[in-house]
């Protein structure tokens, strides 16, 4: 599943492919989430255009709708959603969820194109999560819900879930530390759903849920190197540039802070703009970071990165120095 193409020789930060039965995927990468077959607010075919070759779906809502009948008929979940590249299917709820959904989903994955879920009733905060490939194949990643368990199953991957519920960034960044330490190396692995704030993966995979709940669900956050603009505020209300000048999405080559500001008060475009926009991000923050792996400059990129998110607020974090110490890198 993993070829590996570079390792840091100081943090151990790796870059390579997943090989996959829908084509190959540079990583480190982020995967947007689809939970009923598309991105809130895009497209598939847009997702495509920002360069994405993996997203997800949830087969608990797909199971509940549309119905796991209708996505079969449909040629599966890629035929449903017309998405030609790889998908992977979950089950959200951890062990809770898993137990409460079993009846739906045991037959319901199958239907959709992936493979079945299951949980572990010997390891209580575990669950499969399917690395669909539909007529392709398929596989399954172990989620360690908040620690290593299952790094001792023969599973194609492994992601590390379970952290991101109001714990200490310094217990957080520990336990990320550790589960990386004691996962396969020659395997992928990844931070799985509501790591916060880009770039906390040390690994593979990004927080799949950032940047399409920030701008649709909350407060019109668009995100930029410096941290996020609040596109709300009213000092934006005549700002004519574009979110970030740098950035080359569609959004921000087409539209002004100003625009989306005045949309945001009662146009739902804006959050599709938004949510164009912080993807976007999203891929080439990744992008550049597994660049840097490859070019073997990744501890420079990480200190370029912390320098122009926290320039301004008189440097970073004590917990985020010290996660970064933690793996030989110095700010």
């Amino acid at each position: 599943v993993l070829r590996i193409a570079a390792e840091c020789g100081r943090s151990r930060a790796r870059a390579g492919e997943l090989r996959l039965p829908h084509g190959t995927v540079p990583c480190p990468v982020f995967m947007p989430v689809g939970t009923r077959g598309t991105a809130k607010g895009l497209t598939a075919a847009q997702l495509a255009e920002l360069g994405c070759r993996i997203c997800l779906g949830n087969t608990f809502h797909l199971g509940t709708r549309p119905g796991a009948e209708l996505v079969r008929r449909s040629g599966g979940l890629h035929g449903f959603m017309d998405w030609p590249h790889n998908l992977l299917t979950e089950v959200q709820g951890g062990f809770e969820g898993s137990w409460r959904v079993s009846g739906l989903v045991w037959g319901s994955q199958g239907d959709l194109g992936g493979p079945i879920p299951s949980h572990d009733p010997a390891g209580h905060a575990q669950f499969h999560t399917g690395a669909q490939g539909g007529s392709g194949g398929s596989g399954w990643l172990r989620v360690a819900q908040g620690g290593s368990g299952g790094s001792g199953r023969d599973v194609p991957g492994f992601a590390i879930g379970g952290l991101s519920g109001g714990e200490a960034k310094a217990q957080f960044w520990r336990t990320v530390k550790l589960s990386t330490e004691l996962l396969p190396r020659d395997k992928p692995g990844g931070l799985w759903g509501g790591f916060g704030d880009p770039p906390t993966p040390p690994r593979g995979l990004g927080d799949p849920l950032k940047p399409t709940l920030t701008p649709q669900q909350r407060f019109g956050s668009a995100l930029v190197p410096w941290g996020s603009l609040q596109l709300k505020n009213q000092r934006f209300a005549k700002d004519f540039r574009p979110i970030d000048a740098d950035c080359g999405c569609p959004t921000c080559q087409r539209y002004s802070r100003a625009y989306l500001h005045a949309l945001l008060r009662s146009n739902t475009a804006a959050l599709h703009l938004l949510t164009l926009h912080n993807i976007a991000y999203q891929m080439k923050l990744m992008g550049s970071m597994r660049e840097s792996i490859l070019q073997q400059r990744f501890p420079e990129f990480v200190r370029d990165f912390m320098a122009t998110m926290y320039g301004g607020q008189g440097g970073p974090p004590a917990w985020a120095r010290e996660a970064l110490e933690s793996v030989g890198i110095t700010l």
